[in-house]
């Protein structure tokens, strides 16, 4: 039922909650519902920073602790993909190559053949078997040298500032390197997928296997077999700095396999060694040794074989539907060469904090320490992430980022993304396109909505410092009393964020599908 109700009219719908500081019986229409909404006792003790606005006329219609700073987890890749898609352009491409001195003669390359990366986050293990066969094709049987993997794109840096030491085998926090594999076509870059079903038998070892098949990581089972019915306690990780994967635990007979993404330990060498075994499997044999990291490629070298990726503006689905960490790594150092010369965090955040001044946000006012927002150095305000909400509309490349945004409860994964199982069986549900955002005691969701009226607002919506599990239900309720509204005539019909459900899997899932996630 649409109402215009009082504050104290809409802390009954919520069961009572005590409204916040600030707020009491005249407090009407918007601000009020959001106040109370924003009541909710799993904000106990934590912040809010949030901003509703009209999209067309960039009118603010409610603020809470706007510049207020804070961490917004995942919500910063809405500011790295607007600058990749401003800097790099929507057409934007990375390249694989392959290169020697010069090209064979009778069969055989003299001197080392080179494998150049420039930073491509979605290069599958098949594209570097076709990159092997077009080398065969080329005549090359013999190399005397030997593979060298030029990575000199991007600085030796591997993970961001202040990343969790424990999330190092994890693959939301995997070493970003501008050679790379990624295992799958969710392009999960820089990790192998490991699955581990029940043995033939009670006290068998799991059968374990290994995606793409390679011997760059070692697999320790030390985990057992156990009768059906007893608890499924197996754990796959990898061993600090090391390319040891070890699977412990016990699984019982009957199990359905566990399947986990693990981060490699020096990707560069993982992209070498899968290319290695591709070329051997086209009959190319390299014999100058163990292939060599992190040499450039010489000048003048002559291009054997290439792979191109996607254009940016196909990439950014995946990455921003799937809240890629890597891409957004990926494409901050490609940011920094393109832009400067230099492939680091440093030159690519510096080029970030140069484009969002021309969007008119203001960059000292916010503090950027990754693509990502894996880091928890990251601060925005509410205030700074609707402005950037606001000026990308007249972008030349907006329909196109817009797109990659998650959709609420559209249960196609390419279309929902993080949001495919939020606000169903409501107003917002097909409605919003909006970027979630999760840390520990982080959350964040920033987008758009059109409200009952049909008026488009941009809203963000940043809170820390909570200790419920999830808070995910307070930014829906917001999000759903928007959508159910009409806010330019003042007819508020709010919602209580426990009645706010999600379909099928719990609300502070965030990064992928059937993946363990924290980011």
């Amino acid at each position: 039922m649409r109402v215009t109700a009082l504050a104290l009219g809409l802390a009954g719908l919520l069961g009572g909650s005590a409204l916040p500081a600030g707020a009491g019986p005249s407090d009407t229409g918007l601000k009020g519902a959001i106040d109370t909404i924003l009541a909710d006792p799993r904000l106990d003790g934590g912040a809010a920073s949030v901003v509703v606005a009209d999209a067309g006329t960039g009118e603010t219609l409610y603020q809470r602790d706007s510049g207020d700073r804070l961490m917004p987890a995942s919500n910063t890749k809405l500011v790295t993909s607007a600058a990749a898609m401003e800097l790099l352009g929507p057409e934007y491409r990375f390249r694989t190559e392959v290169l020697a001195a010069a090209g064979p003669r009778n069969g055989v390359l003299r001197g080392d053949l080179y494998l150049r990366g420039t930073g491509d986050p979605t290069t599958l293990a098949k594209d570097y078997d076709a990159l092997a066969s077009r080398v065969a094709a080329a005549g090359v049987r013999w190399v005397t040298g030997r593979l060298v993997a030029d990575d000199t794109r991007f600085d030796a840096h591997r993970l961001g500032r202040s990343w969790a030491a424990d999330d190092e085998s994890s693959y939301y926090s995997a070493q970003t390197s501008a050679l790379t594999v990624a295992p799958d076509t969710d392009y999960d870059a820089g990790t192998v997928v490991v699955e581990a079903a029940p043995g033939g038998a009670a006290g068998a070892k799991p059968r374990v296997s290994v995606t793409p098949r390679t011997d760059y990581v070692r697999v320790d089972n030390r985990a057992t077999t156990v009768p059906a019915g007893r608890p499924d306690t197996l754990t796959i990780e990898r061993e600090h700095g090391t390319n040891t994967l070890v699977v412990s635990g016990e699984i019982p007979l009957g199990a359905a396999p566990t399947k986990e993404w693990i981060t490699v330990w020096e990707p560069t060498g993982y992209a070498a060694a899968v290319f290695a075994d591709a070329l051997a499997a086209h009959g190319v044999r390299v014999g100058g040794g163990p292939p060599r990291l992190g040499v450039r490629t010489p000048d003048g070298a002559t291009v054997l074989a290439s792979h191109t990726s996607m254009p940016l503006r196909d990439l950014m689905r995946p990455f921003m539907k799937l809240s890629n960490n890597m891409h957004a790594e990926a494409l901050t150092k490609t940011i920094g060469y393109e832009t400067s010369g230099r492939g680091s965090w440093s030159a690519g955040l510096a080029a970030i904090g140069a484009y969002l001044k021309t969007e008119g946000v203001d960059p000292d006012q916010v503090r950027q320490a990754d693509g990502s927002g894996l880091s928890r150095m990251n601060l925005f305000p509410a205030a700074q992430l609707s402005r950037l909400l606001l000026a990308v509309q007249d972008a030349p490349w907006y329909a196109d980022w817009y797109a990659s945004l998650p959709v609420a409860c559209a249960p196609d994964r390419a279309t929902g993304g993080t949001l495919r199982t939020r606000m169903c069986g409501t107003p917002a549900a097909m409605n919003t396109r909006a970027k979630t955002g999760s840390l520990t005691g982080a959350s964040a969701l920033s987008g758009y909505v059109t409200d009952a009226g049909g008026r488009r607002l941009v809203y963000a919506i940043v809170l820390n410092n909570y200790l419920a599990p999830s808070v995910k239900g307070v930014e829906d309720a917001i999000v759903v009393t928007l959508a159910r509204s009409d806010t330019a005539d003042g007819t508020i019909a709010t919602v209580a964020p426990e009645r706010v459900r999600t379909s099928g899997v719990p609300a502070d899932v965030e990064c992928a599908w059937r993946k363990p996630t924290t980011c």
